[in-house]
């Protein structure tokens, strides 16, 4: 569960305003929802114009990416049998006019089909079964000058929590504790199931749940962090190294994009 905490210290135009603010609101949100619309169906070119040129993202399975190599490792994926889909629940866009910087904020369910064994010659059925993951994307947007028009910079989603569906109804497999304690509560299942693919599943995203019931997770708190200092203008933020338990930071890459 989430921290009863707000999480986020400031409040910026989000909802109502003016019609300037309230149309630039739809705009971003109109980027965020081109992921799930654009991502999902492979159509590359329209996905493609969604970020600006020197865009980063991360997800589970691809860890840290340019916006190109993203891309690439998407076709790579379908052409070996990913199956990823996204349900989006709803998107609120936090706009800060003068600074000409937004963050999207996407609920959406992150849905992955697996298929386990199954022997045709010996009448085997396979397992096939999905993960759903309930996660929140963040878009860090910015107006390009020189395209003159709004941009997607980077993207990270908030883990929340995840299921194994049985996609008949009853047959599902079972992940040894051992396994599932390799990733963190929020996409544990997924995590869990990708690595079977062959994936190097990044098990340093953020989550909801910290340590202890109602503690939020210090990775949550500090995606937040970095959102308010995008929106305040800063030129750029840093989300790649990884604040500790502590307080004190540690670097997991030498450059912050």
């Amino acid at each position: 569960m989430t921290s009863p905490n707000d999480p986020q210290a400031k409040v910026y135009s989000h909802i109502n305003g003016s019609t300037s603010d309230v149309l630039t609101r739809l705009t971003i949100s109109e980027l965020c929802k081109g992921w799930p619309v654009y991502r999902d169906a492979s159509e590359w070119k329209n996905f493609r114009g969604l970020f600006c040129n020197d865009a980063y993202v991360w997800t589970t399975w691809s860890k840290r990416q340019s916006i190109d190599g993203f891309i690439q490792k998407s076709k790579d994926g379908k052409s070996n049998g990913d199956f990823i889909m996204h349900r989006e629940c709803g998107t609120l866009v936090e706009l800060n006019a003068d600074k000409l910087r937004a963050v999207g904020k996407m609920k959406a369910t992150i849905t992955q089909r697996f298929t386990i064994g199954g022997d045709d010659v010996m009448g085997i059925e396979p397992i096939i079964f999905d993960v759903d993951c309930d996660s929140r994307f963040h878009f860090f947007c910015l107006y390009d000058l020189e395209e003159n028009c709004w941009k997607v910079k980077y993207v990270k989603l908030i883990y929340e929590k995840d299921k194994v569906v049985p996609v008949d109804g009853k047959t599902s497999p079972n992940f040894t504790k051992d396994v599932l304690r390799k990733y963190p509560e929020g996409y544990r299942y997924l995590g869990a199931a990708q690595s079977m693919l062959g994936h190097d599943v990044d098990v340093s995203l953020p989550t909801v749940q910290g340590p202890e019931n109602s503690l939020a997770n210090v990775l949550w708190l500090d995606l937040y962090e970095k959102m308010e200092q995008w929106l305040d203008g800063a030129k750029d933020v840093d989300l790649t190294t990884i604040p500790s338990i502590g307080g004190t930071r540690k670097d997991d890459m030498p450059n912050g994009h």
